[in-house]
Formats: C-alpha cells, structure tokens, sequence
C-alpha cells in the first residue's frame, strides 16, 4: 500500500513535468499514457515558452532530461523501441543527450574523501575542481598524481543511487501493472525490459564494475593499435570513484579538428567499424555507448574509448545468429534471414517462413534500396520489429542494447564521413568470421570440445551413478541383475582409474582419421 501511495505521488511528479513540455501528447497509445494524461488535469501548470515549437520526440527528450537520471536511461532504451515508439520519436530519442548540471569540486572532494578514508592531497599531487564533463550518473575531473602520471577521475553525482532507486521501482511497478492489465502486450516483455534497465544501471552505481569492464575490454585489444582504451589506476578506484590514465585526443565528432591535423576520415570510420566488429563478434563483449562524446582519436589514428559504464555482452550463438541474419540482408537472401529467425526461436515454429521472408523484403528493399550512405542496418532491424505483433514474436531484450549501440554507431560513421558505410566496410569481416565459426572445420571444433567436455565430466558422473547405487542398497531397492553387473563394471573401470586424456586421445584420432579419410 505504501508503494502504491508513494508511487502515485510520482506519477503526479511526472504528469506535470511532461504537460509543462507538452510531452504528453508525444506518448500516444502507450498504456500508462491515459492515467498521467488524467493526472495533468487536476494540476496546475503552465507550459515553457515556445515547447510547442518543438517536435513531439524533441518535446519528450527534454521532459525526460528533466526529469532526472533514470528517465534520460529510459528515454535512451525507448530510442530503439521503434515497435513501441514509432520511428519518427525514436529518431528524436536517440539524439537524447545524457548531461546535466555539474556538482561542486567541493562535492567531488568530499566523496573522493570519503571513499579512500585521506584527503584529497594525499591521493593526487593536483586536482581541478571544474569537471572536463557531466553527466545524469557521474563528472569527470582532471588531476595529476604524486609520481606525474595526468588522470582522468570520474566521480559519482550525491544522491545518484537514491534517485535511481526511486525512479526504477516506479519503474517496476508500471510494468508490473501493464502486463497485469494488458495482456496483449506482454509480448513486448516490460518488465524484463525494466530488469535490463535495472542491471544496467547496477553496473554504472558501482565504478569499480566500470573499472573492471573498460580492464576487460583493454585487455581484448591489447597490441592492436587502431582502438585504445584508457589503464585503469585500481590504486585510486572505488565503488564511487574511478580513475583511469588520461587521454588527449580529438573528438570524434569534431571534423574540422580532425581535418585539420591531417586525418582520414574514411579510414577514421574504417576503425570504427572494425573495432566495433571485433568487439561484437569476437568477443561477444562490446561498448554499448558510442556517441561522439566517448570517441576520441589520437594523433595517430586510433580510436580511443572512454566512459565504460553501459556494456553489453552477446553469447556465441547469438552472434552466430546475428551474423547470419546481417549477411542475408547485405546480399539480398530473405529466406536465409527468416530461417534464422525460425532457428534462433525468435519466431514461433507455428508461423510461416515463406511469410516471414516476404514481410522481411518488404522492409529491407526500401532501405537497401537507398544510396550506400544513407543504407542503416540498424533501422532496418528495428523496423523489423513493427512486424512482430503478427508473427508473435517475442522481443529479445538481450539484443536491445546491441541494436541501440549499432544504430549510434551508424550515426557516428556517417556524420564523419557520409560517403561510406560502416557495414558495407564491416561485411568482408562478417563473411570471414562466418566462413571461420560456421564452417565445417568449426563444427568439428565444436564437435570435439563437447566431446572432451562430456569425457572430463566421467569421473564425477560415475560417482554420482556409485553413490546413487549405494543409497538405493542401504534403502533396500532390488535392482535386476544386468543393472548391477553393468554398475559393477564402471565401478571396476572408474577404480583401475583409466585416465580421461586417454579416452580424449580416442576420440581425437577417431576425428582426425575420418578427415583425412573423407
């Protein structure tokens, strides 16, 4: 009851906020639209001056900003919800900008302070007390070090975790009452939707899990010299506190600069696309928040990263499937596309794949059919999720964060330089890794992991069979005789311990004789 009361009052909150930026009318349909509707007409308000102006997604975006952290996360999320949104606001979202208002220095000290248990002066030789950024979460500072090492410190904004604690249970409890009252749209899965949101944001609240993922990351591309990532200080990190070495470079967006000190832009964009690839499809482990604020470039070329707190990871089979899905689409293959729709289990076996093949070229021709610059893969997947409903396909939040980062990449790419395609560069890629992931020789990789997996769980299995035996004789369970002579017989084989690399060693040559054979 208490939630529900508390839950109410925000939603007033919110109401009001959204009338004054005229953002009401920019939640169409959408089920929790009519109750705040409702809401904004027992409140008093006036609208800003000249918000109508504005376009409806434009409006929402800065209701979201002013309605604090959580809101402006939503509103990114929302931005590749194009089944829920439209495109037209979803375009408007994704250009949501996640800055506010600096704290203090006074404030930043203070939780350094706090953190590391000493003053300021004995962690850092120097710090400056105006940010170099600022954030919905946290600001960045500058500061040098007792041995001169130049550092970036980021710093959570006061207050952050009980504001986002708030907003997310109001959250939670919308969601909850969505999927209770309409069930037609459980489909879209709000609630899980929610929990995305809610790890997501778990991760950016604790900086030493931004530290460990930008560790990750800088140790996946360790030698390679077209994408950096800044060394963490895990001296000066805490759950509040984040440093890392500092960079100088350009920002990526600024293309004059880049010009200027004698950059390629088309090979700028090139790294791009490739490290973004390396990252999706090698790894499974990528940068979820590519805007041009966290792309530096340095002055030899490479892209730098920065700003680790939004990651996302994809599992192997997904990436399978993905890859597979993109390919059929760059070359025009829709059958291969709906199969591995129907393969993936995105779309229920009970629909057609023939169908599903043409609602996938009714969406594809028209964008591919575009000059190269303007193709965006990005979008051309979100528009497939307006076709979602009639096939009843579920949403898969795990690619959610993945097709927002892909769609801002493609903005990043072709802001820099329109006359290329970050995917047209990345499809050579996309073929090799399928040919080396997919292909024979890698099904036999596979074949023979899962077999080597299956021979180093013997040992255990046979004593789970032992011990299972032995309870069933002291509860007096009779067992036919060929079931003891067979549980004997791996009794007897598991006590002369056969070793596993023997049985390993088996079944590699039994591979190997059969390629060389076929």
């Amino acid at each position: 009851m208490f939630r529900t009361l508390r839950n109410l009052r925000r939603l007033l909150g919110i109401a009001r906020t959204l009338a004054r930026h005229d953002a009401l009318v920019a939640l169409g349909d959408v089920a929790v639209a009519r109750p705040l509707r409702l809401a904004a007409r027992l409140l008093v308000f006036r609208k800003i001056p000249g918000i109508s102006e504005k376009s409806p997604g434009e409006r929402l975006s800065l209701a979201l900003q002013a309605l604090g952290p959580a809101f402006i996360k939503l509103g990114q999320v929302l931005s590749v919800r194009v089944d829920l949104i439209g495109e037209e606001m979803a375009d408007d979202l994704a250009m949501l900008q996640d800055r506010l208002p600096p704290f203090t220095g006074a404030e930043a000290r203070a939780t350094i302070e706090a953190e590391f248990g000493q003053p300021v002066e004995d962690i850092f030789e120097t710090f400056d007390q105006k940010p170099v950024a600022a954030a919905s979460i946290a600001q960045v500072h500058r500061a040098v070090t007792a041995q001169g090492d130049q550092v970036a410190v980021k710093v959570l904004r006061p207050g952050v975790e009980d504001a986002f604690r708030r907003d997310l249970d109001l959250m939670a409890w919308l969601a909850e009452l969505v999927e209770r009252n309409r069930p037609a749209l459980k489909r879209l899965k709000p609630v899980e939707v929610v929990e995305t949101l809610a790890d997501s944001v778990a991760m950016e609240l604790d900086l030493r899990l931004e530290a460990a993922a930008a560790d990750e990351l800088r140790k996946n591309f360790e030698g390679d010299h077209n994408f950096i990532v800044p060394k963490v200080d895990w001296t000066r990190t805490a759950r509040r506190v984040l440093t890392t070495d500092w960079i100088n470079g350009v920002q990526l967006h600024d293309r004059d600069a880049l010009e200027a000190r004698g950059h390629d832009l088309e090979t700028v964009v090139a790294n791009l696309a490739r490290a973004f690839f390396l990252q999706v499809f090698r790894d499974g482990f990528f940068h979820a928040d590519l805007h041009p604020g966290n792309l530096f470039i340095a002055e030899d070329g490479a892209v730098i990263a920065v700003d680790f707190g939004i990651m996302g990871r994809v599992d192997k089979k997904t990436r399978q499937y993905l890859a597979e899905m993109l390919l059929g689409f760059l070359t025009g293959d829709y059958d291969r596309v709906a199969k591995v729709h129907f393969r993936a289990g995105y779309v229920p076996a009970n629909q057609s794949v023939e169908a599903f093949a043409q609602a996938a070229r009714s969406i594809a021709e028209p964008i591919l059919g575009l000059p190269l610059s303007q193709i965006s893969l990005a979008r051309l997947l979100a528009q497939l999720f307006q076709v979602t409903e009639r096939f009843q396909m579920e949403t898969q939040p795990q690619l959610l964060l993945l097709q927002k980062t892909m769609l801002v990449a493609e903005g990043v790419g072709r802001g820099l330089y329109p006359d290329v395609n970050m995917w047209e560069l990345a499809r050579p890629m996309i073929a090799d890794w399928m040919a080396e992931t997919l292909g024979p020789e890698a099904r036999i990789r596979d074949a023979v992991g899962d077999m080597v997996r299956g021979l180093e769980r013997l040992p255990a299995l046979l004593a789970d069979v032992e011990d299972s035996v032995d309870s069933m004789a002291r509860d007096g369970l009779r067992l036919h005789p060929d079931t003891v002579r067979a549980v004997a017989a791996l009794q007897g084989a598991r006590r002369r311990r056969w070793p596993v690399w023997a049985g390993t060693g088996a079944t590699l040559a039994i591979v190997l004789y059969a390629m060389l054979a076929g």
